[in-house]
């Protein structure tokens, strides 16, 4: 993997995250988890180069990013769609989803990602809050009864982006 900076990724953000998808993928007690996700951003947030994902308490990965001060977002080819759906629908509470997805962790200054990604973010913790029905305005006052009628929220993270790697 090569390091690049900000500047230099030629990404298209909605592509890359709604389409591509990434595994939001962090360490807890010397255990790599990840997860598939296909919501976030790419931004500038108070001057620095940030990421936004966002984690429903009810996911497993929750507990590995609400512990820690850092964790990657990877993006993987298309060659491994399968991967990335498992790494969507199986749970690390009830297997070793890394030696099942036959994904290979690998470590930058201590932060876990995969050697099968074709760009890597390796991100630290800046900001997380919990969303709620009270904060959609008007235009978006049907979101919360079609997306948390369960009443498992997201919580938002906002994170710098530390490095870049790119094979």
């Amino acid at each position: 993997m090569k390091e690049i900076l900000p500047e230099e990724l030629n990404e298209n953000p909605f592509k890359l995250i709604e389409k591509d998808w990434m595994l939001i993928t962090a360490e807890k007690d010397n255990r790599t988890n990840m997860m598939t996700a296909s919501w976030g951003g790419l931004g500038i947030m108070w001057g620095k180069k940030v990421a936004t994902i966002y984690i429903r308490r009810s996911r497993f990965t929750k507990t590995f990013i609400d512990t820690g001060d850092t964790f990657s977002l990877c993006v993987l080819g298309e060659e491994y769609r399968s991967q990335l759906a498992y790494c969507g629908k199986a749970s690390g509470r009830d297997e070793d989803k890394v030696s099942k997805s036959s994904l290979h962790v690998e470590h930058s200054n201590g932060v876990p990602y995969f050697s099968e990604s074709r760009l890597v973010l390796i991100c630290k913790k800046l900001y997380a809050q919990k969303m709620n029905a009270e904060s959609f305005t008007e235009a978006g006052k049907d979101i919360p009864s079609k997306t948390y009628a369960d009443d498992d929220w997201h919580t938002m993270y906002i994170a710098e982006i530390e490095k870049i790697l790119v094979k």
